[in-house]
């Protein structure tokens, strides 16, 4: 089986989540998987793209997602969307470079992807050509294939707990936590022993926090309302006030959730094992 690939179970059980709250509307899937703020670059047209990540495997640029048929993704069908984003693969058969979470995007359903094509397809068109990404010199495109092959580990299984589902598709496949706040090991692959444990080395450089429940590195002192409130304002329990890429976080999708979605968050996030270590 490739590691890319969820077995065919996996599938089903998430096309049984994907049935709940809020899914098959794309506007709101859309929120919930992030796309606003990376594909949007400060002071561009919005989903656009060009905005910039720093990484350790050098500068990558976000590309336009807007309808427009020359630079942006107009001309795909919601077949070619879906391949891009759960399995990072390119409409030349060539690979996406995992900067394009698709390790946590391949969770979705096809129904959850094809509804945010959907909705990206009603969207305003804005021609602006892509960037190409500033890379070293050993770091090719071809190399991403064989990656995805044999280093990118299999999908994690979903919970058993059914109350705990719902929040760990939120988390996990949606909102693609884990691709900053869990650190990475050998060629980039997540460390799931340290899963949400926080993250040195994240995103434009910035520290990553452990968002795990232990009381001392984590956010197990925080209350159920705690974390909830943070979710859909940004507001710290210490009366300040999230900053930087997390800020985005919330104005562009924890923000937009439902009350419910929230909870199921927060209810996952209590639940996973707590680990020590900032």
């Amino acid at each position: 089986m490739r590691h890319g690939v969820p077995p065919a179970w996996v599938a089903l059980w998430f096309a049984l989540l994907a049935g709940t709250a809020a899914a098959g509307d794309g506007e709101y899937l859309f929120h919930a998987a992030g796309c606003a703020g990376c594909h949007t670059r400060d002071g561009g047209p919005a989903l656009a793209g060009g905005r910039r990540f720093d990484t350790a495997f050098g500068a990558f640029y976000s590309p336009n997602i807007t309808p427009d048929r020359e630079t942006g993704i107009g001309e795909w069908t919601a077949q070619r969307f879906i391949h891009a984003v759960k399995h990072g693969t390119r409409d030349d058969g060539s690979a996406y470079f995992p900067v394009f979470p698709y390790p946590s995007y391949r969770l979705l359903s096809d129904d959850d992807a094809s509804a945010i094509f959907d909705y990206l397809m009603t969207l305003p068109a804005h021609r602006q050509a892509n960037r190409e990404h500033d890379l070293p010199w050993w770091l090719a495109r071809w190399m991403i294939a064989p990656w995805q092959w044999w280093i990118m580990e299999a999908p994690p299984e979903p919970p058993r707990d059914t109350e705990q589902q719902r929040g760990w598709y939120l988390v996990d496949a949606l909102g693609h936590c884990g691709e900053c706040h869990t650190p990475r090991k050998f060629a980039g692959v997540s460390d799931r022993s340290r899963y949400l444990g926080g993250n040195a080395d994240g995103p434009e450089g910035d520290k990553v926090p452990n968002i795990t429940p232990d009381r001392k590195a984590g956010i197990g002192k925080w209350s159920a309302d705690d974390l909830a409130y943070f979710l859909e304002t940004g507001a710290l329990p210490d009366g300040d006030y999230t900053g930087s890429t997390m800020a985005e976080v919330v104005d562009n999708t924890t923000s937009k959730l439902t009350r419910d979605d929230r909870a199921a968050i927060v209810r996952y996030l209590r639940a996973v094992p707590p680990l020590p270590g900032d």
